[in-house]
């Protein structure tokens, strides 16, 4: 009986319809992006097709924020390409992925509101995994750029743009309990880990 169970629950999970996101954008930083989205919140980030992703979840709300777009957009199985003569600014891609069902959308610019909301959240997900690296880098090998690095995720956060901000908070305490680093940006990554932290829904 929990064998049947489990592989019940197994083909649930694999049939879960799945938001993918794609932005190829050569010259720029990124110059590709992959993101995908699950139901449950998880999400894979990557700059390269074949990269190992980064794993991250985001709150219950964002995510229904973003399948509640993609319903919108009736899953992507109509274009939303404007027509307009506009700069390049990359190929875009929204892809809903359910089972044997996929459909898919690209496009440069659109004026589907939409479409420019769920391009905004993807746009989101992109900086916060920048910022990310860039503190991981940082704490690694640059003892100095640590509080910048800090302002930066203060700064999108103050924007309420950061995305899965809970991803942040194992470096955030890293800096903040680490006496190698400057009382500035130890103070600085306290205050921000403590707000993320008050944040959560109470239910958690």
């Amino acid at each position: 009986m929990r064998a049947a169970l489990f592989v019940l629950a197994a083909a649930m999970a694999m049939a879960a319809p799945r938001i993918v996101y794609i932005k190829s954008f050569p010259g720029s930083v990124p110059a590709y992006v992959q993101i995908g989205v699950e139901p449950s919140g998880e999400v894979s980030y990557r700059e390269a097709p074949d990269d190992d992703p980064e794993m991250f979840k985001l709150d219950p709300q964002s995510t229904a924020t973003l399948f509640d777009l993609a319903g919108r957009l009736d899953h992507f199985s109509h274009p939303i390409e404007s027509g307009l003569k506009v700069a390049n600014m990359g190929e875009k891609t929204f892809r809903w992925e359910d089972g044997d069902k996929k459909n898919e959308v690209k496009f440069n610019y659109s004026l589907d509101d939409n479409a420019r909301a769920l391009y905004d959240w993807f746009e989101r997900i992109t900086e916060s995994e920048r910022l990310l690296v860039d503190l991981r880098r940082a704490v690694r090998h640059d003892k100095l750029g640590v509080n910048d690095a800090v302002l930066n995720i203060q700064a999108e956060w103050d924007r309420k743009r950061l995305a899965g901000p809970d991803q942040f908070l194992p470096l955030l305490d890293q800096v903040a309990k680490n006496d190698i680093y400057m009382h500035i940006a130890r103070e600085r990554a306290a205050e921000l880990a403590e707000a993320i932290r008050a944040a959560r829904p109470k239910a958690e």
